[in-house]
């Protein structure tokens, strides 16, 4: 089509005689026919035209643009950029902003034993839910043992945050008899804090733990027993730590332990030989 002959739709109305005179519409002459065949044909037959090409047809009026496919890869690599961001937002946090926030920094003072004694009784009686430990007097010590097979593999994927573990073994002499209740587990350490109100570091490597859990329950049979009962059990019979009361020890080789505490719960571990350091 030649620029003579192109028409455009969007100029103003051809019905409309003078600028402040209405267009009138009626039934014999509606809208859209009267409007193509006056204004949108060059053709000699314009009533043909809106026949064959506009009556009764459903027609779009304006052509939605399409994105192109580099516009559509830009906003799927905008998407993904923005799903990254929030997942890092989201994600556990690394050693290093850890470290940068004092996330696992102690108050002054805070540096306390009998602070963290609540918080290994809690882990006495989560162990005690986990290896499903017989309550206290109602079966003899031989037969309360629970079978060591059955406890090796709940044991390695266990948390150990509020554990009492004591250095049995090491290259390092200065460490060997240090003992405490763990505050914090990483892949190569353990941070405890220590009878006489000290924190410590322990590396894993090249040290033997012994790790002592309690041989019965620690959890209250509250379902049957008065609330007088309950009360006094609970005055008498909380021992200070897992030393106090019947416990097993267990060794703990650090070389093979090399595991974060989240790690531990995924993992496969398999029954291998003991090494000594």
């Amino acid at each position: 089509m030649s620029l003579l002959n192109q028409v455009d739709p969007y100029k103003p109305l051809a019905l409309q005689t003078s600028q402040n005179q209405r267009v009138k519409l009626s039934t014999d002459t509606p809208f859209t026919p009267t409007y193509i065949q006056a204004s949108l044909t060059q053709s000699g037959d314009p009533q043909g035209i809106y026949t064959n090409r506009v009556k009764n047809r459903h027609i779009v009026l304006e052509n939605p643009t399409r994105a192109s496919n580099a516009q559509k890869e830009h906003d799927a690599k905008k998407a993904r950029r923005e799903s990254e961001k929030k997942k890092r937002k989201t994600a556990e946090l690394g050693r290093r902003p850890t470290d940068a926030k004092g996330l696992w920094k102690l108050e002054n003072g805070a540096e306390k034993f009998d602070l963290f004694l609540p918080l290994h009784r809690l882990w006495m009686g989560y162990m005690s839910e986990l290896l499903g430990l017989s309550p206290p007097s109602s079966v003899p010590v031989a037969e309360a043992m629970p079978n060591a097979s059955s406890m090796h593999p709940k044991l390695v994927k266990a948390d150990f945050h509020g554990s009492l573990l004591t250095v049995r073994q090491s290259k390092n002499p200065c460490l060997v008899g240090l003992s405490g209740i763990v505050i914090h587990e990483t892949e190569n350490a353990f941070k405890v804090i220590t009878r006489k109100d000290q924190l410590k570091l322990i590396p894993k490597r090249n040290s033997i733990f012994t790790l002592a859990v309690p041989l019965y329950s620690t959890l209250l049979q509250t379902q049957f027993e008065p609330a007088e009962a309950v009360s006094s059990a609970l005055s008498a019979q909380r021992p200070g730590t897992v030393l106090d009361s019947p416990h097993i020890a267990f060794d703990l080789y650090g070389n093979q332990f090399c595991f974060r505490s989240a790690d531990r719960v995924g993992r496969k571990f398999k029954a291998k030989e003991t090494i000594e350091l």
